[in-house]
């Protein structure tokens, strides 16, 4: 092979390939570990990290440098800087009250590439051109409060928009990707998205199953096991065009906290100081509303609900136009065309009402409405939307089934915040109306979604979570002979309930969150551990999956086993009612709190969480 195609990528000659057969046998032996190395040689290992002596990170309050290093080329980095300038002052007031919480807790430094795929040239940059035309902006929202965050907590930061410097970033050799990295990956972390994941897969080549471990992909939709493990989705019909990765489903990170074998992210939204709670609530003018939609196609055949508001409510609008008034948009409606961000607060600081008439889905702009007193009227999905019955979603790689324009908003806040009624009946629109005139309601932010509760998240992952450890089997086989009981058996039973929790006086294997959270159910059958977690008043947690597939979690909750096997199936560990057959997950990849089936009764291991801080657990911190 090296023979016929040794000039097929100039990376070889960089190495020292030139056509004889000993420099085949060196390339081979020390650059791809493929032969044994030559006795004459020199051997000098090639570590995987680099072994840089470990920093302390300390909160930084300052943003220029952050500033300076996204520098202004483009539309898109203008507007992430114009977002950090804007909330500097909050970011230095959550640092100094996380740190107090954190009371001077030792955190490591760690060395962090953020490689911003979708705004590169190589990508189509479709965004940048459409910041100022009323394209979405979610995306560069977020990615501006990631920069942040990983900033404030004291990390050491470069920061990628292009191709050409992601190669040079990663050290990779000239080329086309076919050989791989031979120094060590010099990154603890790499923030990324699925147009990164790509573009460094194809320039790490061979290096990159070496190095995925450190990747982390910002996934606005999320990413469920069944369609990332590579093999399965294609055997099973759920393969897309994004999934198909291989890596932990924890590695992806949300949006929302809508699908738990992800981790959530979030972004951050603004906070009001006291003076601008009271000016909100001397100015709200009670009988005006906002509409949600920037772009005139989200207005088409809204003018029977708008007649309606219109009874009640002046109406604004806030569509982009270039020279004509869009047709869509009924005459009755005050459209002020695109507004900067600021003259939007101001807008939504007025307003009683934010109107959504179904899409975008799951944006910033809901929050940001909430935050400034406003109440979110938003449809409900009847049936609800996913990639199996709706166009928006088809392709990507998960089947969430969404009930409302913004299942967050109401699940997590809910009224009098939120109200989500069925559009199509004029009725119950009529109604939400009229109730919310009646409503007093004050500016509300989930912790979560504010400065400090994204600092306190982000910095709990960046600290705990690692997916580069080789993970050892469980149990171990000598462990189980320690566990009391007969047969012995790590988990106990809650009193007064059917849900087993790790035996307190059991050393708890190494595990973030901690097993102490632990709180073990069998689902009913054609329910997912998301819903029967939700049902208890907790959230799933994929990292106790391994903890559980065991015939010790099928005797404690009493299942009905009369034999046990073990398959690849993202519903498994779980019990097939009829048949009274066990069954063991055998693909850790495929460990999934979304699986559902019809026939299984799946096991669900939960976890509790904090008030308004969901991806963290009471002992997580």
């Amino acid at each position: 092979w090296m023979r016929a195609r040794w000039t097929s990528d100039p990376c070889y000659a960089f190495y020292g390939v030139d056509g004889s057969d000993c420099s085949f046998l060196i390339y081979l032996s020390e650059i791809e570990w493929f032969c044994p190395p030559l006795a004459w040689r020199n051997q000098s290992t090639h570590p995987t990290t680099s072994s840089l002596p470990k920093r302390q990170a300390f909160f930084r309050s300052d943003l220029s440098l952050l500033l300076e290093r996204v520098g202004s080329g483009k539309e898109s980095l203008s507007f992430m800087r114009r977002r950090m300038r804007r909330l500097a002052a909050q970011w230095a007031t959550a640092a100094r009250r996380l740190d107090e919480r954190l009371r001077g807790q030792y955190r490591e430094q760690k060395r962090i590439l953020v490689h911003v795929g979708f705004l590169t040239e190589e990508s189509g940059d479709v965004f940048s051109p459409k910041v100022l035309k009323g394209g979405p902006l979610g995306e560069m929202v977020q990615w501006a409060d990631i920069l942040t965050t990983l900033h404030v907590l004291g990390h050491n930061l470069k920061i990628s928009l292009s191709v050409k410097e992601l190669q040079g970033s990663l050290g990779v050799p000239p080329g086309r990707g076919s050989c791989p990295l031979t120094g060590p990956l010099p990154y603890d972390l790499i923030y990324t998205d699925y147009h990164g994941l790509q573009q460094m897969k194809q320039h790490m080549g061979l290096s990159f199953r070496q190095h995925r471990c450190h990747i982390r992909v910002i996934d606005t939709f999320g990413t469920e096991p069944a369609y990332n493990n590579e093999e399965y989705a294609t055997l099973h019909g759920y393969r897309t065009n994004w999934g198909y990765w291989n890596l932990n489903c924890k590695q992806y990170m949300t949006m929302f906290p809508h699908t738990p074998d992800n981790s959530f992210m979030g972004f951050v939204t603004e906070e009001l100081n006291q003076t601008e709670r009271f000016n909100i609530k001397r100015d709200k003018v009670n009988n005006m509303a906002v509409v949600y939609g920037k772009e005139a196609s989200m207005w088409k055949g809204k003018e029977k609900l708008l007649t309606i508001l219109h009874r009640y409510m002046d109406i604004h609008g806030t569509v982009y136009y270039e020279a004509q008034r869009p047709p869509e948009v009924p005459a009755f409606v005050r459209n002020h065309g695109l507004l900067p961000q600021q003259e939007l607060q101001q807008l939504l600081r007025k307003a009683k009402l934010f109107l959504g008439f179904g899409f975008p889905y799951e944006g910033p702009a809901p929050l940001e409405a909430i935050a400034n007193g406003c109440v979110f009227l938003q449809p409900k999905f009847s049936p609800p939307r996913s990639s199996l019955n709706h166009e928006f979603f088809r392709g990507k790689p998960t089947s969430r089934e969404v009930s409302s324009q913004h299942p967050y908003t109401e699940e997590y806040i809910g009224k009098p915040h939120v109200i989500t009624v069925d559009f199509n009946s004029s009725q119950e629109f009529e109604t939400a109306v009229q109730d919310i005139l009646k409503e007093k309601v004050e500016p509300f932010i989930p912790y979560e979604y504010t400065c400090e509760g994204m600092l306190e998240r982000v910095n709990a992952y960046i600290q705990h979570q690692d997916f580069c450890r080789r993970s050892s089997p469980f149990p171990a086989a000598n462990e189980s002979r320690s566990w009391p009981g007969n047969p012995p058996s790590p988990f106990l039973q809650l009193p007064n309930s059917t849900a087993l929790i790790w035996a307190p006086n059991i050393t708890a294997p190494a595990c973030w969150p901690p097993l102490s959270a632990l709180r073990l159910f069998l689902s009913s059958e054609d329910s997912s551990c998301v819903k029967t977690c939700q049902d208890a008043g907790l959230i799933c947690e994929p990292a106790y999956f391994p903890f559980i597939n065991n015939m010790e979690a099928f005797n404690g909750l009493n299942a009905q086993c009369e034999s046990l096997e073990a398959e690849k199936n993202h519903v498994f560990p779980a019990v097939h009612v009829e048949r009274r057959e066990c069954f063991q997950q055998k693909e850790p990849l495929l460990f999934s709190c979304a699986g559902v089936s019809a026939k299984h009764q799946r096991l669900c291991p939960c976890r509790d969480y904090l008030h308004g801080q969901v991806a963290l657990c009471r002992d997580c911190l």
